[in-house]
């Protein structure tokens, strides 16, 4: 029956392929140098990518998981082509591991961004119950990383992870950090994993919340902030749901319908706790979470989110304040049978709205390939046309990143294959680049630099506004799209629009920062401009009163002259 149902949702998008005409995307991952697949540990999990720019040279790079593969750092060249450098970078502590996902921020606040990678287990001797540390990199400035996995205090925690995700939680600069934990205890074999094997009480693990100690280490405060709550936990990500301008987190439960549901925390900041709030807002969904993405898809103001689970995906809309959100996935066009991972909102034709791709794939050592989807979103609704504009993957997806790769002012898409366990899968199951060639709009894509906020502006926000019509960007601290981090450029489309009337960034901290008649088409980088202190103040105070006194001397002389 599902076959015949997804048969008929390719004739009926067939039938809306002159609509498509603007919208192409090409799969250069071989030029582009991309030899990549992930390797399963024994069953379905893994794995995720991560876009950030490690040397700092204006070239988003990419590192991702291997699992039992060893992991690829990405050195973007800056000619269409990416090197594959990990051996000499101090990197390869991580071929000890299977690893899963992972996430970038500027952890020390040196300006170098580091790296968290999560693990499973280990390659050699592994445990009964499989799990192991969580591995932490400080970036030397030098084209190299450092492993302080034990000074900072990963090293005795052992854990089967899923997602890592950077927030600030507190507002201080130091970017905080989610790990999404799934077993303390199993024994069986992973790819056995059915609806029987998950009503074990011992099975399901707590996340852990990690708070940022001034760039020297990170405490793990997730009771202290009440999160207590267990689950199959395939992590989480720091968004503003109620647009109060502190972080809340939003994390994903694999067999909701069975133990515990996705749970959304909202921050009490100033107050160091986290008020759970899944039921009143209708966000405590009862599914197989494998991730959110977060997006405005309608610019009304408030971030919406789409979950991805086995068969049906969720479309949660945020209907506002003192309301709770509403499944609009019917509605919206988007309700197709899948299993559904990695997923990503972003505005890939530029007109001024969020579109959203989607990464498939069937629960591996399982053969039956699922093209990927892309949905387009005309006017508020969507239609999926992934065949037509080239992104219909039948790899094993899971992970997926958007960026722009080339700088050609347009996002392109990253999606992390499994490599197939059975012997005779259908189709070719590799990690993908996908560069986008499309006829799009005009474009601004916005970088940030935090001097009281966090170094990069995780946790912070950007609006744009163009006429009539106001977007918002989060930008993203990983967690997102199944165990990945997208770039943490915030990119607008503006269709035709030649100005943009005018960017606010809100900073985490509170700080607000607006430019007025910006020109798009262009890479802009906004550096915070701090709150006065107090002794800025008694400063700027003195400066005042000197100027004062000055003009009344020259006064008084004029005076006297006359």
């Amino acid at each position: 029956m599902e076959k015949i149902i997804v048969l008929l949702n390719g004739l009926i998008l067939l039938a809306f392929s002159p609509l498509m005409a603007q919208l192409k995307f090409t799969d250069i991952s071989s030029e582009a140098g991309i030899r990549h697949v992930y390797k399963v540990h024994e069953g379905l999990f893994g794995g995720g990518a991560c876009v950030f720019d490690f040397n700092k040279d204006g070239w988003e790079d990419l590192y991702i998981t291997g699992g039992k593969k060893s992991d690829q750092l990405y050195k973007n060249n800056g000619d269409g082509t990416f090197s594959e450098i990990l051996e000499t970078t101090g990197l390869t502590t991580t071929r000890n591991y299977v690893t899963n996902g992972v996430a970038s921020a500027d952890i020390n606040r040196d300006g170098w961004p580091d790296l968290v990678i999560t693990t499973m287990t280990t390659i050699k001797n592994p445990p009964v119950i499989p799990r192991a540390i969580n591995l932490l990199f400080l970036n030397n400035g030098k084209g190299g990383f450092l492993d302080v996995t034990k000074e900072f205090g990963f090293g005795e925690l052992l854990s089967f992870s899923t997602a890592a995700s950077f927030g600030d939680i507190n507002a201080d600069g130091w970017p905080d950090l989610y790990i999404g934990n799934y077993f303390n205890e199993f024994t069986g074999n992973l790819a056995s994993i059915t609806d029987e094997t998950v009503v074990g009480a011992n099975q399901i693990a707590k996340g852990y919340l990690f708070l940022n100690e001034k760039g020297k280490r990170f405490r793990e405060v997730g009771a202290g902030y009440g999160l207590n709550i267990a689950g199959f936990g395939f992590g989480g990500i720091f968004t503003d749901f109620d647009n109060d301008r502190d972080q809340d987190l939003y994390i994903n439960h694999d067999f909701g319908y069975k133990r515990t549901a996705n749970l959304l925390y909202e921050n009490k900041y100033p107050s160091v706790y986290f008020q759970e709030v899944g039921k009143p807002t209708q966000m405590d969904l009862r599914i197989n979470s494998m991730s959110a993405a977060a997006g405005d898809f309608n610019n009304d103001g408030w971030m919406d989110y789409y979950m991805t689970n086995i068969r049906f995906n969720w479309f949660m809309v945020n209907e506002g304040k003192g309301k709770f959100f509403v499944n609009r996935v019917k509605e919206l066009g988007c309700n197709y049978i899948a299993i559904s991972w990695g997923a990503n909102f972003a505005d890939f034709d530029q007109d001024g709205d969020l579109d959203l791709y989607v990464a498939n794939g069937d629960l591996n050592p399982n053969c039956n390939p699922i093209g990927d989807y892309f949905f387009e979103n005309t006017g508020g609704r969507f239609q999926e046309i992934a065949r037509q504009v080239g992104l219909q993957d039948y790899g094993m997806g899971r992970g997926s990143v958007v960026f722009d790769y080339d700088k050609d002012g347009d996002l392109d898409v990253l999606v992390v294959n499994q490599e197939a366990i059975c012997a005779e899968y259908p189709a070719s199951s590799v990690t993908r680049l996908y560069r986008n060639d499309s006829k799009t709009g005009n474009w601004i894509s916005v970088g940030l630099e935090g001097v009281d906020a966090e170094s990069n502006g995780i946790g912070s926000r950007v609006k744009l506004v163009v006429g009539k019509t106001a977007m918002i960007r989060e930008i993203d601290g990983g967690g997102s799209s199944h165990v990945s981090q997208n770039s943490i450029l915030a990119h607008f489309g503006i269709g035709a629009n030649q100005l943009i009337d005018s960017l606010i960034v809100q900073w985490t901290g509170g700080n607000t920062q607006v430019l007025t008649n910006v020109k798009p088409n262009q890479f802009l980088v906004i550096r915070e401009i701090p709150k006065p202190t107090k002794k800025m103040n008694w400063m700027y105070g003195l400066i005042a009163f000197g100027v004062v006194m000055a003009g009344l001397t020259v006064w008084v002389l004029r005076k006297k002259k006359s």
